[in-house]
């Protein structure tokens, strides 16, 4: 997505502070992006399913149901497979990161920050939205096949709805499988290297798959990083 097109993206803001929502919706505005508003997480995936926004920024604390609950929701529908979903939260400890990551966040913004900072990571999300998986042949190993163009992978004749950081880090691997892939690779390939992510992120992916395609395919290099079983 180009510069010249930021115009046109949609961005969904989900918040119970009023005064935040307000603040944000008209700083993105000024940027001429479209800008939606929730003001609890409910409210949040009906917007998120009516718009189908680019891009959601979502609060973790809130009432009800909150940011973590609702990520997982937002991630359960197809129509926002490709939907960037990023953190944007005063809560900075790792857990909280962690159980961010784990519920299918792209990214975690801590607040405050300040306007310029806030558009250039969302540019910069923006940006990584646009690097698609490479359109390549099915990837066949044992009972396991990946499907790019398809955006599917294939447990043993199940499909499964993996999020969207989930199948490109798998992607990734399977396609090469037994070759080692460095963290520092992996991270730059899948997150890029404009955004700022904590160091367990790849680790909670990496859980995240084992539990759904199982333990043995994924192999852990100590000190280096990760490859996929031939």
């Amino acid at each position: 997505m180009s510069a010249k097109n930021y115009n046109q993206t949609k961005i969904l803001l989900v918040d119970d502070e009023p005064d935040i929502l307000e603040f944000l919706k008209y700083n993105l505005e000024k940027e001429e992006f479209i800008v939606y508003t929730a003001g609890n997480g409910k409210e949040g995936i009906a917007e998120a399913l009516k718009h189908a926004p680019h891009l959601i920024l979502l609060d973790v604390m809130m009432p009800d149901m909150d940011g973590i609950e609702t990520c997982q929701q937002l991630r359960e529908s197809n129509k926002l497979n490709d939907t960037v979903i990023a953190f944007l939260t005063a809560r900075s400890e790792d857990y909280s990161q962690i159980a961010g990551f784990e519920s299918g966040a792209d990214d975690y913004i801590n607040k405050p920050i300040k306007p310029k900072v806030l558009i250039s990571r969302i540019h910069a999300l923006l940006r990584r939205k646009t690097t698609t998986v490479s359109q390549s042949p099915l990837l066949e190993i044992s009972d396991l096949t990946i499907d790019p163009e398809r955006f599917v992978v294939i447990n043993k004749g199940v499909e499964l709805n993996l999020p969207r950081k989930e199948f490109q880090l798998m992607n990734l691997l399977m396609s090469k499988p037994g070759k080692v892939f460095r963290r520092e690779n992996i991270l730059s390939e899948i997150w890029g290297q404009d955004i700022i992510v904590g160091n367990r992120t790849i680790d909670v992916h990496i859980r995240k798959l084992r539990e759904k395609i199982g333990a043995d395919y994924i192999q852990t290099i100590k000190g280096v990083g990760y490859k996929f079983a031939k």
